[in-house]
C-alpha cells in the first residue's frame, strides 16, 4: 500500500462535481452494476467523466457519496477493479494506474478494508505489435554493461563513474504496488519506417526514456515506439552464474549482447557466456566497452583477443567498423558474431548500435499455437490479487481467459481465469509470444505460485515430466560424470536439482552424449526441443530434450515419499 495518503485526500476534498473528473464509488458488484441499463449508465458516466477531465478521470473507490472513507473488503475491492476496467473499456477507455490504502483514518489496520484511487484514461488498452525485440546482456562484472544500455534507452552520455547504470535500478516499490512483470531492465524504441542507409543516424527515430525509473515513461516507449527493444539484464559475478543462465535460457530472447571492457579484456566469465549464449543458439553481438578508458593501441589489442576468442568457439568475427550495419545485419548468427567498440562517455559505438537494433530483423522460431509461459516470479498487488510474470513462450493470452497453472508439486494444475495483462506498466488487452508480462490470476493465491510453472490454456491436458532424456555437452568438468551427478537444471524458468544417469556410465569435459535427467524433487512441464543449462561448483555444461518420460512425471523423491505425503 502506498504510505503517502495526500492523494486520497486531495481527491475527495475536490469531491464529485458536476462536470468535474473525480467520481465517488462505495463499491461495484458484476450481480449489481453490469445489469441491462445499469451498466449503459454507468458507461455513459463514465465517459462524461474523462471527457470533464480532458481525457483522465479518477474514481475514488471504498468512499461513500459525501467522501467517508467506508473501505471494502480486499476481495470485494478486487471485483470493483473488475467492474470498472470493464465499463472503462466499453467506454473505450482503459485503467492506467491504481494506489490503495487502508480505509482506517491513521492508514494501519487492514480489517478497515481498502479505499483506492484509479485513474481512468480514454482510449482503448494498448495492443502491441509483432516487432519487439529481446535482447539479452551478458559479461563480466564492472565491463559497463548496465551502464551501455543505460546510455542506449536515455541517449545520455555517462558520466564516467556509471551514473547511466543508476537508471536501471530496480525500485522496489514499482514490485510492491506496480501490476508489472517488467523482468527486462531497460526498454526503448524507434518510430517510423527503418533507414537502410548506413550513412544515415538512427538518433532521429530513436524514442528514449527520459526517467527510466517512472513507470509512464515506459508506458510512453511502449505505446509510440513502431519498434520496441527490451534488454533482460544478467548477473557478471561468478557466484550468480544462475541468474546469468535464468535470464538466458528463461527468456525468449532475439538476440544477445555480450559486452568486453577495454581495460580488462576478455576474462574466462567472458568465454563461459559466450560459451552458454552460442550453445543455445543465439545470435550474438560483442560490445566493446570503455573505448575512452584506454589508448588506440589497447584498444585495437583487445580487440584481437576479442576476434581470437570468438574464433576459437568456431564463430567468425566481424567488424563493425569496417563492414557496416548493412552486412551485419545480413550475416550476424550462423556463425558470424559482429563486434563493435563503444563508449558510454563519449557515445562512440551508440548510434551504430542504435541502427544495428532498429534494423535486426525479429527472429522468428517454429512454435506451438497453444498459449504457453513460464512463470519467472509471483507477486501479490493489493486489489489485483496474485500476478504470474513471465516470457510468452508461444501463441495468445487474453483477459477473461481461463487457463491452468501448474504442475503443483503433486503433478496437478489449477484452474485460475486472466483478470488482466500489463506489459511494461501499460495495460494491454492481449499478450503474444515474446512478450514480458505481468498476468494478474483469479483463483489462487500468490503463495501458491512458484517459479518454473506453466500456464497453458484449460483444455490442454498437460503431462507434467519428473524425468526425460537427454543429449548434453559437457563445457567444464574436473573429472568425469558418472551416475547420480546432481546438478542444477536451468530449463525455461525451472531451476532445480536432478540426477543423471549417463549413457555408458561417464561423461568426460568436452564430451556430447546422452545422459537421462531426473528432477529430485518434483515434476515439470518439459518437452522435446527445448534446450537447458546444467551447472554445480565449477562443472558447467549445456543440453537438449530428446525424449520426454510422462510415466515418471510424479514419482516419489529420492525418500520414497511422494511430494504431497500420499
Amino acid at each position: 500500500m502506498s504510505a503517502d495518503r495526500s492523494a486520497l485526500r486531495r481527491a475527495i476534498e475536490r469531491g464529485e462535481r458536476d462536470g468535474g473528473a473525480i467520481e465517488f464509488k462505495e463499491r461495484l458488484t458484476r450481480e449489481v452494476h453490469l445489469t441491462d441499463g445499469r451498466m449503459e449508465s454507468l458507461v455513459a458516466q463514465l465517459r462524461h467523466r474523462v471527457l470533464s477531465g480532458d481525457g483522465e478521470a479518477t474514481y475514488v473507490l471504498g468512499v461513500t457519496d459525501d467522501g467517508g472513507l467506508a473501505g471494502v473488503p480486499p476481495d470485494a475491492f478486487s471485483e470493483t477493479m473488475d467492474v470498472l476496467s470493464l465499463l472503462a473499456e466499453e467506454a473505450d477507455a482503459h485503467i492506467a494506474d491504481v494506489e490503495t490504502w487502508s480505509a482506517g483514518a491513521d492508514g494501519d489496520g487492514d480489517d478497515a478494508g481498502l479505499v483506492g484511487l484509479a485513474t481512468v484514461r480514454e482510449g482503448g488498452m494498448f495492443e502491441a505489435d509483432d516487432d519487439h525485440l529481446v535482447v539479452g546482456t551478458a559479461g563480466h562484472v564492472d565491463h559497463g554493461k548496465s551502464t551501455l544500455v543505460g546510455t542506449l534507452v536515455t541517449g545520455r552520455a555517462d558520466d564516467g563513474q556509471g551514473g547511466t547504470r543508476g537508471f536501471l535500478d530496480v525500485q522496489p516499490h514499482e514490485v510492491e504496488r506496480g501490476l508489472s512483470a517488467d523482468l527486462s531492465y531497460a526498454v526503448y524504441g524507434f518510430a517510423g519506417d527503418t533507414d537502410d542507409d548506413d550513412t544515415e543516424t538512427a538518433d532521429d527515430d530513436a524514442i528514449r526514456m527520459d526517467n527510466p525509473h517512472r513507470k509512464s515513461d515506459r508506458a510512453r516507449i511502449v505505446e509510440e515506439a513502431d519498434r520496441l527493444v527490451s534488454f533482460v539484464d544478467t548477473v557478471g559475478h561468478e557466484p550468480w552464474l544462475h541468474t546469468t543462465i535464468r535470464g538466458l535460457v528463461g527468456q525468449k530472447l532475439d538476440y544477445g549482447l555480450l559486452v568486453v571492457a577495454a581495460d580488462d579484456g576478455p576474462t574466462a566469465t567472458t568465454r563461459e557466456h559466450l560459451g552458454i549464449l552460442l550453445a543455445t543458439d543465439l545470435p550474438t553481438i560483442v560490445a566493446i566497452t570503455k573505448a575512452d578508458a584506454v589508448t588506440d593501441d589497447r584498444l585495437a589489442a583487445v580487440e584481437r583477443e576479442v576476434e581470437s576468442t570468438l574464433r576459437n568457439a568456431g564463430q567468425t568475427p566481424l567488424l563493425l567498423d569496417r563492414h557496416g550495419v548493412d552486412v551485419a545485419v545480413a550475416e550476424v548468427g550462423d556463425g558470424v558474431v559482429p563486434v563493435v567498440r563503444t563508449s558510454a562517455v563519449t557515445k562512440e559505438g551508440v548510434d551504430t548500435l542504435d541502427r544495428l537494433f532498429e534494423t535486426l530483423p525479429k527472429r522468428v522460431t517454429p512454435e506451438r499455437e497453444a498459449f504457453r509461459m513460464y512463470v519467472d516470479r509471483s507477486y501479490k498487488v493489493t486489489g489485483v490479487g496474485a500476478v504470474a510474470s513471465g516470457t510468452v513462450n508461444s501463441g495468445t493470452v487474453e483477459a477473461g481467459d481461463e487457463l491452468l497453472l501448474g504442475p503443483m508439486a503433486d503433478g496437478s494444475f489449477r484452474e485460475v481465469e486472466v483478470r488482466s495483462i500489463e506489459m511494461h506498466y501499460h495495460r494491454v488487452d492481449k499478450a503474444k509470444a515474446g512478450r514480458i508480462v505481468g498476468i494478474a490470476l483469479k483463483g489462487v493465491d500468490e503463495a501458491e505460485i512458484e517459479r518454473g510453472m506453466a500456464l497453458v490454456p484449460r483444455d490442454a491436458d498437460p503431462d507434467p515430466v519428473r524425468e526425460f532424456d537427454a543429449e548434453v555437452m559437457v563445457l567444464n568438468h574436473p573429472t568425469r560424470i558418472r551416475e547420480g551427478y546432481e546438478p542444477v537444471v536451468h530449463v525455461e524458468t525451472v531451476s532445480e536439482a536432478a540426477a543423471f544417469e549417463p549413457a555408458g556410465g561417464r561423461l568426460l569435459p568436452g564430451d556430447t552424449g546422452r545422459t537421462r535427467v531426473r528432477f529430485k524433487f518434483r515434476p515439470y512441464l518439459i518437452e522435446e526441443g527445448q534446450r537447458f543449462v546444467f551447472r554445480e561448483g565449477s562443472s558447467k555444461g549445456v543440453g537438449t530434450v530428446r525424449d520426454v518420460d510422462p510415466d515418471g512425471s510424479t514419482g516419489p523423491d529420492e525418500s520414497g515419499e511422494s511430494r504431497d505425503g500420499a
